[in-house]
């Protein structure tokens, strides 16, 4: 019942109904619903002031220029038009200020007795609805969180284990070059980097059971936090539709006048309270604040091994002539997504076939050619050679 709020400039999907805890701003829709209602309220209030005011204005000025009248030597048909002026003025005083006692007593009285009946307060705890919806959300979203947090741990682990396999596979690939290195200590190496891979490839096993367990789970959970928040929709629907009614009957009583261009003034508003759709502001909260909101569901974050970072002089400094450069070039296929941070630098997609037209250089980077004609420097452990 509050204006709508802006769409959610950024990261949405976090801000999703169903993510953990995020059913706390239906749960606060209570709360300012009623303080809406307080608003409104004091709102018409004041205008039943204004009203009132007026009404006490109108009539001082005819009681004022109706004694000033008597005493003016006028007569016949131009007294009784002058006569008018005020027989008119104070009907129109007695209408401001019935319009000022109906807002003030009808309406406000009205609102009052609706909110005590509608929003019954729960000892220590607030409104009683605020306190149901939160300890049912709560409930019901209590075990998927819990799966959600496991989830997150065991990602991270995965996570660690790519990093552990990657730097054992740097080690051993270091050792092969190193012809002074024992044998000894690259078949170390070597049995690291297998001790490496079966942990990543167990920690990816585990990933994949604890994210099946979540996903299992996700349709019941979705079907309780849904059921509980209709309920909460329906008492919102049911505060809207009332107050609905109010912005109506206030209108009934302001519409005082037929002239023609007041006339028209109050019909666009009529229009506009008439417009009122419960239906269409359930739909708005439910796609913005609700289940009908974006999520990001959890799935299985690949690890992306990092870039290292370029010393620019050098790799300028470094001609062509230095590194083998390839007749012809050999096709690779990108195994990630890169997007080049310097102009020299070529940018692909995960899946992507390309050539590579110069062998890597000691800081791991080649020079390759896109399908569109485009050269630059590319990671070289962001590809494979296609066979």
């Amino acid at each position: 019942m509050a204006s709508l709020p802006k769409e959610p400039l950024e990261d949405s999907k976090k801000q999703s109904f169903w993510m953990p805890g995020n059913y706390v701003r239906t749960v606060h829709r209570t709360d300012q619903s009623f303080q809406a209602c307080n608003d409104i309220m004091a709102c018409f209030m004041e205008r039943a002031k204004v009203e009132k005011q007026y009404a006490q204005q109108l009539s001082q000025w005819s009681s004022k220029w109706k004694s000033i009248m008597d005493s003016r030597p006028l007569y016949g048909s131009l007294m009784r038009a002058w006569q008018c002026f005020f027989t008119s003025t104070e009907r129109l005083s007695a209408l401001h200020s019935s319009i000022s006692q109906s807002l003030a007593e009808e309406e406000g009285h009205r609102v009052k007795t609706w909110q005590r009946e509608t929003f019954p307060k729960k000892l220590f705890c607030g409104f009683k609805e605020s306190y149901d919806n939160k300890t049912s959300f709560s409930r019901a979203q209590k075990p998927w969180s819990k799966k959600l947090k496991k989830l997150e741990k065991v990602r991270v682990t995965y996570h660690k284990s790519c990093q552990r396999e990657q730097a054992a596979q740097d080690k051993e690939k270091q050792a092969t070059e190193n012809a002074e290195l024992s044998e000894e200590k690259k078949l170390k190496l070597g049995e690291a980097k297998e001790r490496a891979a079966e942990e990543k490839e167990k920690a990816r096993d585990q990933y994949e059971k604890v994210l099946e367990e979540l996903t299992s789970y996700t349709p019941r959970y979705m079907e309780e936090m849904e059921a509980i928040f209709e309920q909460s929709q329906e008492e919102e629907r049911k505060r809207i539709s009332f107050l609905k009614q109010v912005f109506l009957s206030i209108h009934r009583h302001l519409d005082i006048t037929n002239n023609e261009s007041v006339k028209a003034v109050y019909s666009e508003l009529h229009q506009t309270l008439m417009s009122i759709d419960e239906q269409d502001d359930l739909k708005w909260w439910k796609n913005n604040q609700g289940p009908g909101m974006p999520t990001d569901w959890p799935k299985i974050q690949e690890w992306v091994p990092p870039v290292k970072k370029l010393k620019r002089k050098r790799r300028n400094q470094k001609g062509k002539e230095s590194r083998p450069v390839m007749i012809g070039g050999v096709k690779v296929r990108a195994l990630y997504d890169y997007v080049g941070e310097e102009s020299d630098e070529l940018s692909f997609k995960a899946g992507e076939i390309f050539l590579k037209v110069e062998e890597e250089d000691d800081q791991g980077w080649c020079r390759g050619v896109l399908s569109g004609g485009k050269e630059g420097f590319y990671p070289a452990n962001y590809v494979e050679v296609v066979e």
